[in-house]
């Protein structure tokens, strides 16, 4: 049967002809002309908030200073708060996806919202650079969409752990963590290297992620050389407050979250010694974290921290894989490919690169908070070089043993 076809049509479809032929405009350069677009998950609301606004200030730092370009295209930016829950998150992941039509995710911060939306991007094959520290994405069940630009959970505990041991001399310590993964992972890390150079976990302490008062918890702080704890957030502020009005004077340490520099501003006195081990530092003295820390100075009159950084650092990974794919990000599997060969020698945080499993290998920097000219500071007093989320330990023996959780390793008191 013929289709009846209408001089208006006709004219129509000559014209569109005539004008494709004319200008031949080639269908893959339409389609790269198009904007990059970058969303971001992070937490603006409850205890987490604090490094959720830092996340987001430290892409846009990022992003003001490539004037919003990575490769020769234009980058838009999308904005999503997760509200610090699983639901909220992978309700927000997809609408990033579906909806915005995303290339790729930058957060979220925690490792519950990550491990709520692990599957999704993996089914949607999005790119997802996070903060969030869950040991198993880059472990035992790595995700082939993921890489993890900043730290797991116990990557700066271990480091901690054989300062604490080695140059501190402590010998019995108290952990106390949020009751949560990330807690739990960091003060497995720690637990595991502290007693292999001869320490003796005493005792791991599990407040919940909301605790107002941890005075029933610091009650059972006696009788030991130390204390690690692992608070994230504005949970750190809290604590070392209680613990110095407790009248506690046992040296404390921590890892990335519970000295972070971006907190200084709003500590006392009560943290004046506390030893902590970050994938970043305030300090580091090289061109790109000197721009970067003028940079979020100008921008929001603060000094940044691991979150600020850890967002900034995951910008320059995406810029630099779209680079390697020629501005193309279309096929996602070779964008991941790109972005997981990156090789980055100056950034805030120092040189990083990745292993086979998606997971950054950088430095780790051991700082001793004190006090210069009315301010208070954290000053790097070791650098442990090229550290991989398996610290020293044979990587097929690491990973046959369980993941770090609320009981493992055990108390061996």
């Amino acid at each position: 049967m013929s289709r009846k076809i209408t001089r208006r049509k006709f004219m129509a479809g000559t014209a569109a002809g005539a004008a494709a032929a004319t200008f031949r405009f080639p269908a893959p350069a339409i389609a790269q002309a198009a904007p990059f677009k970058l969303g971001l998950l992070t937490v603006k609301t409850g205890p987490l908030a604090q490094g959720g606004i830092q996340m987001e200030q430290g892409i846009v730092t990022f992003l003001k200073e490539k004037n919003y370009t990575f490769a020769g295209r234009k980058v838009e930016f999308i904005s999503a708060d997760t509200g610090g829950n699983p639901a909220g998150t992978k309700t927000k992941a997809q609408e990033l996806i579906e909806r915005d039509k995303v290339d790729t995710i930058v957060g979220p911060l925690a490792a519950f919202e990550l491990l709520a939306i692990t599957d999704y991007i993996a089914q949607q094959k999005t790119p997802c650079l996070s903060l969030a520290a869950a040991e198993d994405m880059t472990q035992r069940r790595p995700n082939p969409y993921f890489l993890r630009a900043s730290a797991t959970s116990s990557q700066a505990m271990h480091p901690m752990a054989d300062f604490a041991a080695k140059e501190l001399k402590l010998k019995r310590i108290i952990t106390i963590s949020e009751d949560f993964a990330f807690g739990y992972e960091q003060m497995g890390g720690f637990q595991q290297t502290f007693e292999d150079n001869g320490g003796r976990i005493v005792n791991k302490l599990w407040p919940p992620i909301v605790t107002p008062d941890y005075t029933p918890y610091l009650a059972q702080i006696q009788d030991v050389d130390g204390v690690c704890q692992g608070f994230a957030g504005s949970n750190p502020l809290r604590f070392l407050k209680q613990y110095a009005a407790a009248g506690l004077k046992y040296p404390v340490v921590t890892g990335e979250t519970g000295g972070d520099d971006a907190l200084l501003r709003s500590f006392g006195d009560e943290a004046i010694g506390l030893y902590s081990c970050c994938p970043y530092t305030l300090d580091l003295d090289t061109p790109s974290n000197k721009r970067f820390v003028a940079a979020m100075n100008k921008e929001y009159s603060v000094d940044p921290g691991f979150y600020c950084a850890g967002l900034y650092v995951n910008g320059m990974v995406v810029e630099a894989g779209l680079q390697k794919t020629g501005g193309k990000s279309d096929d996602k599997a070779e964008l991941m490919k790109a972005m997981k060969a990156v090789t980055l020698t100056d950034t805030p945080r120092g040189p990083i690169k990745f292993d086979h499993l998606g997971n950054v290998i950088g430095d780790f920097y051991v700082r001793h908070l004190e006090k210069a000219n009315g301010k208070l500071i954290n000053k790097t007093v070791k650098t442990y070089h090229n550290v991989s989320q398996f610290w020293t330990y044979d990587e097929k023996k690491f990973l046959e043993q369980p993941v770090y959780s609320r009981n493992y390793p055990p108390l061996k008191s």
